[in-house]
C-alpha cells in the first residue's frame, strides 16, 4: 500500500513555518556541536538526504525523525516541551456505554 503524504501545499502556513524553525535548529546545533552529516545520519540510521529535507523544513519526514534528529542534539525537550498531563491522560472519569434497548420478541406470526 503506498504512503499517504500530503503535497506541501496542503500542509498548513504554520505547520510547514514551525518544520522549517525545527530543520534549521537542526543544522545549527549540528554545526554548534561540530557533528558531521555522516555521524548524525549514522546515529539516527537515516540517510543524507533524509538529513537534507529535515534540515530544510520539509514536510515529506515524519515528525518522529525531527523528533529523532532534536534528541540526538539534546535538544528535544527544549524545542518540544512535554504537554501537560492535563491534555493527553485520562481524567479517571470513563465515558458511559450506550445502553441499547433489548428488543422484545415478537412472537406474533
Amino acid at each position: 500500500m503506498p504512503k499517504k503524504i500530503l503535497p506541501h501545499d496542503a500542509v498548513p502556513t504554520l505547520v510547514q513555518e514551525r518544520l522549517r524553525q525545527w530543520g534549521g535548529c537542526i543544522r545549527n546545533q549540528r554545526l554548534v556541536q561540530q557533528m558531521r552529516r555522516a555521524d548524525l545520519c549514522e546515529r539516527m540510521g537515516i540517510s543524507d538526504n533524509t538529513l537534507r529535507r529535515l534540515e530544510s523544513g520539509d514536510s515529506r519526514p515524519g515528525i518522529g525523525l525531527y523528533f529523532s534528529a532534536l534528541y540526538v542534539l539534546g535538544l528535544l525537550d527544549l524545542v518540544v516541551p512535554a504537554l501537560p498531563p492535563e491534555l493527553w491522560a485520562p481524567t479517571g472519569r470513563s465515558r458511559a456505554r450506550r445502553q441499547h434497548a433489548v428488543a422484545e420478541d415478537d412472537d406474533d406470526f
